[in-house]
């Protein structure tokens, strides 16, 4: 069997900037868009550092997808294909860093400006003309340290609690191809309907919204229908609601 190559020829920046060039990353996300973002934000480095902004947002995005490595790691696979510009390895203590002057507000705006459902065919994802989304919660652990601690708390798990403080995660989903409409996350104390209500302003009419029963409360359920939204949630076994109509 005959093997062939196929070749790209791909525009990176010299030096620092570098690693914010290359990757898949750079195709969904280019770097003018993350430019403009940090421009937008008042997060342009004042003077060139060994990581950048632009470098630093493709770090933390990188972080997502490698999550069980550390900073560096995750710098090392930016860089797999620059070996000719042989850039120069930060420590993880000047990415952390870095990641401390960017703050999140880059990365919010961001969200905000890539999130949503994707471009699909007229079926996808759609049920009787209707786009099938999604929501639910879960726990996510963040860092051990003051800061977080300040916010977030340990669960109860039994008859402990839990090793690290830990943060609720909501997200509005589109089931036909996994893209996150929306997302609020905040102190796990906060209960899970409250941050599904900040979700409404995600719905539009034309969606088709799934919820677990937990989601089956009358003020939620308002909430979310009058934002002309379909709903398809769940009830508990011990709900006695009268049918209104059998659908088929």
């Amino acid at each position: 069997m005959e093997q062939a190559a196929i070749t790209r020829t791909v525009g990176v920046a010299a030096g620092v900037f570098a690693p914010g060039h290359i990757g898949e990353l750079t195709r969904i996300i280019p770097f003018e868009m993350v430019d403009e973002v940090l421009e937008q934000t008042g997060a342009v480095q004042r003077r060139v550092r060994l990581v950048p902004a632009r470098v630093t947002v493709y770090l933390l995005l990188a972080a997502a997808l490698f999550n069980g490595l550390g900073y560096q790691q995750v710098f090392d696979r930016l860089c797999a294909g620059l070996a000719s510009l042989a850039p120069v390895r930060p420590s993880g203590s000047a990415l952390r860093q870095a990641r401390q002057r960017l703050g999140p507000a880059p990365m919010k705006a961001l969200f905000d400006l890539v999130s949503g459902p994707a471009a699909t065919t007229a079926a996808a994802g759609r049920w009787r003309g209707l786009r099938v989304v999604a929501v639910d919660g879960t726990l996510l652990p963040v860092p051990d340290c003051p800061a977080n601690l300040a916010v977030f708390t340990r669960q109860r798990l039994g008859n402990g609690i839990s090793g690290y403080p830990q943060l609720r995660l909501a997200a509005l989903v589109a089931c036909g191809t996994r893209s996150v409409i929306g997302a609020v996350f905040g102190p796990a104390t906060t209960g899970e309907l409250e941050y599904a209500r900040r979700l409404a302003v995600d719905l539009r009419a034309g969606m088709l919204l799934l919820g677990d029963r937990n989601f089956a409360a009358a003020a939620l359920l308002n909430q979310l229908a009058a934002t002309g939204a379909d709903l398809l949630v769940r009830c508990k076994t011990n709900r006695k609601l009268p049918p209104l109509v059998r659908c088929r």
